[in-house]
């Protein structure tokens, strides 16, 4: 899934380029975006007592971003089994060129306990194991 968005000037430093924590924001943005595009939004999850949280990030940047630049943020699960997930993104400046890379790890649990996903919601489980994206290359071009 593709998600974009435009710069906005409290997200850069004193050096004029968006600060590194605002892609682990971004990221968020996106997955949220991306779940309710699949059919799985935070909020119906939350009201069945399901939540996802964050377990870990990894991030690459690549390539600065400034006040005003439009990112494309490509959005793919690339592990899931109905415990646990692994969403990717890769970011592009409006010339195409990559940015960022990363990922961020999760888990679902519900009272807080770790809940497999394809056993108790396994609507949800058909609906994150169709979105799934095993391919090898993930790079999309945004032009």
């Amino acid at each position: 899934m593709i998600y974009k968005r435009k710069v906005f000037y409290y997200e850069t430093d004193k050096m004029a380029i968006v600060h590194h924590s605002n892609y682990i924001r971004w990221m968020e943005e996106a997955r949220v975006e991306y779940l309710d595009k699949v059919g799985t939004p935070f909020d119906k999850m939350e009201e069945l007592g399901l939540v996802c949280p964050v377990l870990g990030v990894n991030a690459e940047y690549v390539g600065m971003v400034r006040f005003g630049d439009t990112v494309t943020i490509d959005v793919r699960l690339t592990e899931f089994k109905g415990v646990k997930m692994i969403v990717r993104y890769t970011m592009y400046k409006e010339d195409g060129s990559v940015c960022f890379r990363g990922e961020s790890r999760h888990c679902f649990m519900k009272d807080g306990k770790i809940v497999n996903v394809r056993k108790k919601f396994p609507e949800i489980y058909e609906k994150m194991i169709s979105e799934l994206d095993t391919s090898e290359d993930r790079e999309v071009k945004t032009k």
